[in-house]
Parts: structure tokens; C-alpha cells; sequence
């Protein structure tokens, strides 16, 4: 059957359209985001029945805060899958990273907000170098990574000196990025107001630039139900995280890196010779793309988020701490990046994937926490639930081969 443009077919159809579209894609092997907005709803289905508490305001605002350190960590993941590669390192670049903001704020009283600079710029040196012996000199991402993983843990330690932690003042810039709150309510529904707001001036204005072109567009119907349903969840979100403590300002910065970053993968040409270099490196270098650049430019993104995160993660603690990194936090920012359906293969993902990916881990976490049981069972579920993920996506894109459109 010939491929029809799911925008026609809503257009003439309606509702039938929409249904239609819907058994296509799922036919196909394009399941989006369909699989973790399912597995989060069941997750907090489960927890909720378990204990009622689970889905109060108080626990969903702390689950809204403590997603933003992994998430920006996953986030910069999400650009080394699109390439179908893998970097091992960043949970010890976030915490080296950390600890440089620390050493050159508290011992050497360097201004903070000079030290947070210089420690993100130095995430971002990190990458540039692994990128650079994976593009240019030609080791593996997976090894060149893996000897960051210990050599990064090893000049962390070394920063941090013999006590192995650098306590940060109180009320200081990362104890205020992580834990500073809007407290009033406007500013919640203010933001969710503007998002609204922002969301249907540009699905408004992609309308009417296709309609100009001649090319198929969205029918009216369409974009004002997407604005409706996005509008309720905004808002209900605000209402929630106002009953507790108010917007927190880590949130706040998370949403911002991801809406920014989205649009740099599918409004700019860099964004598209990513997805290109993923989906083929020879064909993307006859078409001119300078694929080590983009390969050296993506790990430097990845250095870039993992010391972002790093500077949150610090801020949870008020510290540096040698153990800053390591845990599950390597495996928690890698599977918040899959989970949220960006694939393993490369050439299919979003920045959104790290923040539902998030989602689905801390709530997993919390849950786990508010019923007392052991981490063990907590790592348990998340190995499965990226299994599951792993899964879907290969099942997923077999279809999509099936069906030429992989």
C-alpha cells in the first residue's frame, strides 16, 4: 500500500483518520513514545495501589526534582545514541566536574559563578577529547570511553585531595539551582500559561508555512487538540507541584535544556546531519557532511550535559564527594535515555526520551523508597524495564525494516 501523509488522511477522514494513522504506524513498527507513557502509567498505577501516598503532590514534586540530575546527564546521552554509539564516561565527568566547581570555589575562592563556567567548560573538553581519538584517531567509542570511565574516577579523586569531599556553603549557587523553589503560585501556572501559549503560535505558524508551500499540513482541529491536551497536562502539573513546595528552579532549567536542544535536532542542520551520520556514515559523507566533526562535537555535547548534571548532583548533596558518580548513576542516565525511547541503533531518538526515561527510573526509586524495600528489588526492576525497552526497540525497528521504512 502506497504511502499516504498521515496529515491528509486526518484532514479528510477525522476521527477515522486518526484512528487509521494510529494502526499504520503501529503496524509499522512506529510506536514513539506510546511504550513509556504505558510503563509509566502502570508504574504509578502499581505504586499508588500499594500506598495511596505515592501519588501526592508532596512525593510528585520530589520526583520532579530529583529526575533533573540524571536527566541532564541522560540528555547528552541521547546525542551519542543518535550516532548509535555509547559513552561510558559520564557519570565520572559529572563527578569530576563537580568536584572542579568545588576545589576552585571553596579552596582557591575563585567567584562561583566563574567556577561553574570553567567546571561545564571542562565537561566539555572532556568530550572533545574522546571524540577526537574516536573520530579522528579511530578507537572505539566503547573503549575509548571505558578508559575515561576509569581515568576520569581517578583524576576525580585526585581533585577532591585525601579527604575525599569538599563540603559547598550553604545557600550557595548549586544548593540554589538544585533546591530553590518558586513559591508562588503564579509562577507555575505562568509558565505553563506561556508554554501553552508558545506551543500553539508554533504549530500555528508550521500550518501556515506548509499551507503557503503547498504541501500537506495539519488540520485546525488537530493543532487545537494537541494544544487542549498539552494545556491540561501543563496545568495540572502546576496545580500539583503548587500544593506542595511551589516550581522548582532545577526543573525549570531541565524543561529549558530539553525544548532548546529539541529544536537544535530538528529545526537546524546540524541537528539534521546527526540524524543523518546516524542513520548511515557513508551515505551522510557523499552527501558532505563532515562526519568526524559531528562524531567530536556530540561527545562534546555529552561532556558538556554529564558536567551540567554533575553541578545538580552536587547540589543534592551540597558537596563533592568521591563517590559522586559512581552507584547506578552511569546506568540510570544510559537507560533513562533508552527507556525514553531513543534507540540503540542510532538515528531515532528525541530529548524528550531523557526526560519520560527519567521519569519512569526515579519513580521507580521513590516508589520503592516509599514502600521500604530493598535496592536490590529496585535494580532488579529497572534491569527489566530496560530490558523491556531494548526489546520494543528492536522489535520495533525489524518491523520497520518489514514494512521499508528502516
Amino acid at each position: 500500500m502506497p504511502a499516504i501523509d498521515p496529515r491528509l488522511l486526518v484532514r479528510e477522514q477525522g476521527l477515522r483518520g486518526y484512528l487509521t494513522v494510529f494502526q499504520r504506524r503501529v503496524r509499522s513498527g512506529d510506536l514513539g513514545s506510546m511504550p513509556v507513557i504505558a510503563a509509566l502509567i502502570i508504574i504509578w498505577g502499581t505504586f499508588q495501589g500499594l500506598n495511596s501516598s505515592f501519588l501526592s503532590a508532596s512525593n510528585l514534586s520530589t520526583i520532579a526534582v530529583n529526575i533533573v540530575g540524571t536527566g541532564m546527564i541522560a540528555v547528552g546521552i541521547v546525542f551519542v545514541l543518535l550516532l548509535g554509539e555509547i559513552d561510558l564516561s559520564v557519570s565520572y565527568v559529572s563527578g569530576l566536574c563537580g568536584a572542579v566547581f568545588a576545589v576552585l570555589s571553596v579552596e582557591h575562592g575563585v567567584t562561583p559563578w566563574l567556577a561553574l563556567v570553567l567546571a561545564i567548560l571542562a565537561g566539555t573538553a572532556i568530550g572533545g577529547l574522546q571524540g577526537f581519538f574516536f573520530a579522528k584517531v579511530g578507537v572505539p567509542a566503547f573503549v575509548v570511553t571505558l578508559a575515561g570511565f576509569l581515568a576520569w574516577n581517578g583524576a576525580m579523586l585526585w581533585v577532591l585531595g585525601k579527604n575525599g569531599t569538599v563540603n559547598l556553603p550553604p545557600n550557595g549557587i548549586l544548593y540554589n539551582l538544585y533546591n530553590y523553589t518558586f513559591t508562588d503560585v503564579a509562577a507555575a501556572y505562568g509558565l505553563a500559561l506561556v508554554a501553552t501559549l508558545v506551543y500553539l503560535g508554533a504549530a500555528l505558524r508550521e500550518v501556515n508555512r506548509r499551507r503557503k508551500a503547498g504541501v500537506p499540513y495539519s488540520p485546525l482541529s488537530e493543532v487545537v487538540l494537541k494544544t487542549v491536551l498539552l494545556a491540561v497536562v501543563l496545568f495540572v502539573s502546576a496545580a500539583v507541584l503548587n500544593q506542595s513546595s511551589g516550581l522548582p528552579l532545577g526543573l525549570v532549567i531541565f524543561l529549558a535544556f530539553i525544548v532548546v536542544l529539541d529544536l537544535v535536532l530538528r529545526r537546524t542542520t546540524y541537528g539534521r546531519q546527526i540524524f543523518a551520520v546516524g542513520g548511515g556514515i557513508e551515505a551522510a559523507r557523499r552527501a558532505g557532511i563532515n562526519v568526524p566533526w559531528i562524531r567530536i562535537s556530540v561527545f562534546m555535547m555529552s561532556g558538556t550535559m554529564a558536567a551540567i548534571g554533575g553541578m545538580f548532583l552536587a547540589g543534592q548533596v551540597n558537596s563533592a564527594q568521591s563517590t559522586q558518580g559512581g552507584g547506578n548513576t552511569l546506568m540510570n542516565a544510559i537507560a533513562a535515555a533508552v527507556i525514553g525511547g531513543t534507540s540503540l541503533f542510532g538515528g531515532r531518538g528525541k530529548t524528550w526520551s531523557a526526560l519520560l526515561g527519567a521519569l519512569v527510573i526515579v519513580s521507580i526509586q521513590q516508589g520503592m523508597y516509599i514502600l521500604n524495600l530493598n535496592t536490590a528489588i529496585q535494580y532488579m526492576i529497572t534491569g527489566a524495564v530496560l530490558l523491556a525497552a531494548v526489546v520494543i526497540d528492536s522489535l520495533s525497528r525489524r518491523t520497520q525494516k518489514a514494512s521499508g521504512r528502516a
